[in-house]
């Protein structure tokens, strides 16, 4: 399901129709967020969101199993592995495991450090990467959820859209009202420029949040690869819309564009629709990591699709924080709580 265009605009009719629902909704999620959770012995750090979609959680996870790693720890990345079809919690293995059965973000975070997939488990997931080794849990969303003791929170907004409308879910894309989440978090993270996203940062910092600023820079190789070429994008990730701006934004020339839903699950049908146009225009295809993850699947084995494949760039992005200590104080935050509670 694609997110409503109402979301993202001032409340209107169909939100003020919606909202007790979403009062329904932002109530219960309140009351399992005031659950205490299981704790593990090791530090946890969840990187999550107030709002349904994508904004930047994975680039985020990797920039913190990246910035544990090279300060010499051994994270592990916990998510719950959304559209997989696998027993639960496993430990990714991408040379065994598709994205059919952990999910494309678990195969993502995988190159980066051993990851878990735990379902609904989390807590039994953070037990199984602490019996691995972990020195360290991120966690890829589940702020919301209640089942483990985060250390350290970070909320991740996109700055071009924010909260949008600021109503709860599905009158609008807050998971839950916003202050009350911002209460337990411990920072928020603004990725790109936008009105909306200055909102979100002036009433975290108001909250009493740190606030750190940040944005996806997409890989120069990539970007000068497809530099020149005609191209026919495609996404579905929690807005194609900034995948498609981040193409416009590096001054490549986008031929079409063909937005799907989150973690949408291609069709071969559809694949075969897009390489013909894309044949037939003299274009290429690119599309998003996580989207070119998922066409790595059992539909796809076929030798007719195997040149198919082999022709659809991607454009990686990687968060640029703007202070490139920003990561510090929340590791030490994380570190010093976890001693605390054991003690």
């Amino acid at each position: 399901m694609r997110a409503p265009a109402f979301w993202w605009r001032h409340p209107g009719l169909a939100s003020a129709l919606l909202s007790p629902i979403g009062a329904v909704v932002g109530a219960i999620a309140l009351a399992r967020m005031g659950k205490a959770g299981g704790r593990v012995e090791a530090p946890v750090l969840c990187i999550g969101n107030p709002t349904v979609g994508g904004a930047g959680k994975t680039p985020t996870a990797i920039a913190l199993l990246q910035h544990l790693a090279a300060g010499g720890a051994t994270p592990f990345a916990l998510l719950r592995g959304h559209g997989g079809s696998a027993r639960m919690p496993l430990r990714v293995d991408p040379a065994i495991r598709g994205a059919d059965a952990v999910g494309d973000e678990a195969l993502l975070l995988a190159r980066h450090a051993p990851t878990i997939v735990a379902g609904g488990a989390r807590r039994a997931g953070a037990e199984m990467a602490v019996a691995a080794g972990a020195s360290h849990v991120v966690m890829d969303d589940g702020f919301q959820n209640p089942s483990l003791h985060k250390d350290v929170s970070v909320l991740v907004v996109d700055g071009a859209v924010g909260t949008g409308n600021a109503c709860v879910t599905p009158a609008g894309p807050l998971r839950a009202p916003l202050l009350p989440q911002l209460a337990r978090a411990d920072a928020v993270l603004v990725v790109g420029d936008g009105a909306a996203g200055d909102k979100v940062a002036a009433e975290a910092a108001q909250a009493g949040c740190t606030v750190l600023r940040g944005r996806l820079v997409p890989d120069p190789a990539a970007v000068a690869a497809l530099r020149g070429v005609p191209l026919i994008a495609f996404a579905g990730i929690g807005r194609p819309e900034k995948f498609f701006a981040t193409l416009e934004g590096e001054g490549l020339a986008i031929r079409a564009r063909h937005a799907f839903a989150d973690h949408h699950p291609f069709r071969p049908a559809e694949i075969a629709r897009l390489a013909e146009t894309a044949r037939a225009q003299g274009a290429q295809l690119v599309t998003t990591e996580k989207d070119r993850i998922r066409l790595a699947g059992p539909a796809f084995a076929g030798p007719e699709f195997s040149g198919v494949l082999d022709a659809i760039a991607t454009l990686p992005v990687a968060l640029a924080l703007d202070d490139p200590h920003g990561l510090d104080a929340l590791v030490d935050l994380a570190e010093f709580r976890f001693q605390a509670r054991r003690t």
